[in-house]
């Protein structure tokens, strides 16, 4: 398999935090970029944004957070692994990142385009003992009440209940990575499958690994739902995935704090004024709505579960191998 990878400079650390994204995700991860500066204002790693089919340009205003952009071609690699509609191949060029980036990363920090970072140390983050894992990653939010819940693709290939996380953050282990031919046998799984496989790589991954991977606290990848919003509130993690089809910049039914949409709407007018303001919602849900009651009730029932789930992690750099 050869990959080429075109970058815009050189790399400067040996660790880099990547995000896969085009222009109309561009906004959502350069915010986050900046928020992952403010943070760690001390750091060793490159912050790069990676692309392959969809180019993507940074403006000239947001100069200064010094992104590393990476043209990153798989040629024909990722031919026979199903699509969703209206998707390219990019929503699998996460997998490749190892594999195209040996040269220049001995860790590499994936992150999806749809979080919201409000603190952490990613330096010491990505310095965490992985073990002799691949990769380290968050549980996905259907383990976190119920954790021998067996994950429906799991159900859809006649695999055993297993560990499953999201693949919104993951903490790659390049070496481990590549010893262990995860990539190789994702494709594989993925063509091989390809009429069973639910949408993209989360399912490649948890599919191959059947567990042996590194669980990383929840902190670093709050999977923000309505059945936990209020607990992350309370908690405060490091970062936010907005998972599902709702975001804070196209709330229609005004789900989001007004704070998130605030804060994407002064960034997109400042450095992305072509791309539109977001979606300011008629109201915010009010107090006695039936979505509210169903949101309180659900945290109630399950606020002993999340209990023992945090539990697990004394601190947010607890790493279970």
């Amino acid at each position: 398999m050869t990959i080429k990878v075109n970058a815009n400079r050189p790399a400067t650390h040996r660790k880099a935090i990547i995000f896969c994204c085009d222009n109309g995700y561009l906004p959502y991860a350069a915010l986050a970029a900046e928020q992952i500066l403010h943070s760690t204002p001390t750091h060793d790693f490159d912050i790069c944004i990676a692309f392959n089919e969809r180019p993507v340009t940074i403006p000239e205003s947001l100069a200064h957070l010094g992104i590393r952009l990476l043209k990153v071609d798989i040629g024909t690699m990722f031919e026979g692994l199903r699509l969703d509609a209206g998707k390219s191949h990019d929503v699998y060029l996460r997998l490749a990142l190892p594999q195209a980036l040996a040269d220049d990363y001995d860790r590499i920090l994936y992150m999806d385009s749809d979080i919201y970072v409000q603190g952490g140390d990613f330096s010491a983050l990505m310095a965490t003992d992985l073990g002799d894992r691949p990769l380290g990653a968050v549980r996905d939010n259907i383990q976190w009440r119920s954790p021998g819940r067996r994950a429906t693709q799991f159900k859809r290939l006649g695999l055993p209940a297993a560990p499953y996380f999201n693949a919104g953050v993951l903490l790659m282990d390049v070496a481990n990575y590549i010893a262990s031919g995860l990539l190789e046998a994702c494709l594989d799984l993925g063509r091989r499958e390809a009429p069973r496989m639910i949408r993209h790589d989360q399912n490649l991954y948890n599919s191959v690994l059947q567990g042996n991977w590194a669980e990383l606290s929840p902190f670093w990848n709050w999977q923000y739902s309505w059945a936990a919003r209020f607990f992350c509130d309370v908690q405060g993690p490091n970062v936010i995935h907005f998972i599902g089809n709702s975001k804070p910049w196209k709330d229609k039914d005004g789900q989001f704090p007004p704070r998130f949409r605030q804060h994407y709407s002064r960034f997109i007018r400042t450095h992305f004024p072509e791309h539109g303001d977001c979606h300011i919602p008629e109201a915010q849900l009010p107090p006695d709505g039936a979505r509210m009651r169903k949101m309180l009730i659900k945290h109630l029932l399950s606020s002993k579960a999340i209990a023992r789930y945090l539990a697990r992690f004394p601190t947010d750099l607890t790493v279970i191998k």
